[in-house]
């Protein structure tokens, strides 16, 4: 547009300001997450510019002293029912509040007030904007202001004015950067209510979970006994507080470290498992076979829960998956509960821990040694079938002789000399 001279020396800031106000509009919006609404028509017919169903043409004209009024009354006589069909007229922000402002000063108070001179809104400007809205063809709320005032579209100035408004949505964009980093920081109100909800969820499912074990067992609600009551406020005490912990340790997890939520509810998961077996092992219902093997069992869920969370995002070499699970299984038992076993427990867990990291080296020493083998036996594979399918007869026979043997083709059956290959076909 610019470049090619459209609208013509006086025009063309009219279509610059065209351009500006979809791409500002648009970006201002962008930038508060919002869809952009604004397009322009660009057909040289009544309407400029459509905001979601609403016709809207611009006027960016300061000729006349009129504040772009003046070329509202030109479109006006040429599309007299523009206005009645809900179109808008949008005129420089800076128009609008002088437009404005006249428009709701009583006669007296502008005949006191605004000054005859040249030097800002005169009492003449008052008269032509009040004689304009008294002509009745439309009214204010028929006017809008655009997000551009009219010196800042001119030919020589608007790309400073685009650069200074990149360079405001920048800022804008880093302040919402910087409020959103703020309103995600942990705090101790998000924390108290991530450890009651928790408490709640898993406090009320034990409760229902209690009352249905006891009524499957034929007993009706007012037939429970103040034992069953007790045990029942038992067992939801006892998870009530063990989701608090849980909530209270996964939030904390989740927003001091580098923890995501699934990793973290496995490794709280795990333990409390763990700590229920290293009782059962104090309490000598367990020996420390059996407290090593259910530690396993329940860091190991612990282990692919978290493992299945990152399906799609890696890729787990088979050959070794078992060391790797088993060195997780281990790692997830030894750093879940340390801290809350005792010594002998303690030295069972890093001593499993040791023997898993172990076997993970033998193992990838032997996968290594694997590899090679195969590696090898491939290229030797290929070479006798290169060989084998040779175009050259004389190779290709000697070729099929030597991948015979390999495949284990009896002696006997081998065609391996002009003799036998003449008495085989034509004997």
């Amino acid at each position: 547009m610019v470049t090619a001279n459209r609208g013509g020396q006086h025009g063309m800031h009219g279509f610059i300001a065209e351009i500006a106000e979809v791409g500002i509009s648009n970006a201002r919006r962008q930038i508060l997450g919002q869809e952009p609404v604004l397009q322009r028509v660009n057909d040289n017919g009544p309407v400029d510019l459509m905001r979601c169903g609403v016709e809207i043409q611009q006027k960016f004209v300061a000729a006349g002293g009129r504040f772009s009024l003046g070329a509202i009354i030109e479109h006006l006589q040429k599309y007299p029912y523009y206005v009645q069909n809900g179109g808008k007229y949008q005129i420089p922000s800076d128009h609008f509040e002088v437009i404005q402002k006249l428009y709701s000063m009583p006669p007296e108070e502008a005949g006191k007030l605004l000054s005859r001179s040249d030097d800002g809104p005169s009492f003449r400007d008052w008269q032509r904007i009040d004689a304009f809205f008294k002509e009745g063809s439309m009214d204010i709320d028929s006017l809008e202001p655009s997000k551009l005032k009219y010196h800042e579209v001119q030919r020589d100035v608007y790309e400073s004015t685009v650069a200074a408004e990149e360079n405001s949505l920048l800022s804008t964009d880093q302040s919402l950067r910087d409020n959103a980093y703020q309103k995600s920081l942990p705090n101790l109100q998000e924390g108290t209510t991530a450890t009651l909800a928790a408490a709640m969820v898993e406090g009320g499912t034990a409760f229902v979970l209690a009352v249905g074990a006891k009524r499957r067992k034929g007993k009706q609600l007012r037939e429970f006994s103040q034992q069953d009551w007790l045990d029942i406020a038992g067992e939801t005490g006892f998870s009530f507080v063990k989701g608090g912990v849980r909530g209270c340790s996964i939030y904390a997890l989740t927003n001091f470290t580098a923890t995501s939520a699934a990793v973290a509810s496995s490794v709280i998961t795990a333990a409390f498992g763990i700590a229920e077996q290293a009782n059962k092992l104090r309490r000598g219902e367990i020996d420390e076979l059996e407290f090593i093997e259910n530690s396993e069992l329940v860091s190991l869920e612990a282990a692919v829960s978290a493992l299945s969370s990152f399906v799609g995002q890696a890729l787990i070499p088979v050959p070794v998956l078992g060391a790797v699970v088993g060195n997780t299984v281990g790692t997830v038992m030894y750093k879940a509960v340390a801290l809350s076993l005792s010594k002998r427990e303690a030295e069972l867990i890093e001593r499993y821990l040791g023997e898993q990291r172990v076997l993970e080296e033998q193992l990838a020493v032997e996968y290594r040694e694997i590899m090679e083998k195969l590696d090898q036996g491939l290229s030797d594979y290929f070479g006798l079938l290169e060989r084998a399918f040779s175009l050259d007869v004389h190779v290709a026979l000697f070729g099929s002789i030597v991948l015979a043997r390999e495949f284990g083709v009896a002696a006997a059956e081998i065609l391996d000399s002009e003799g036998q290959i003449h008495a085989y076909f034509l004997g």
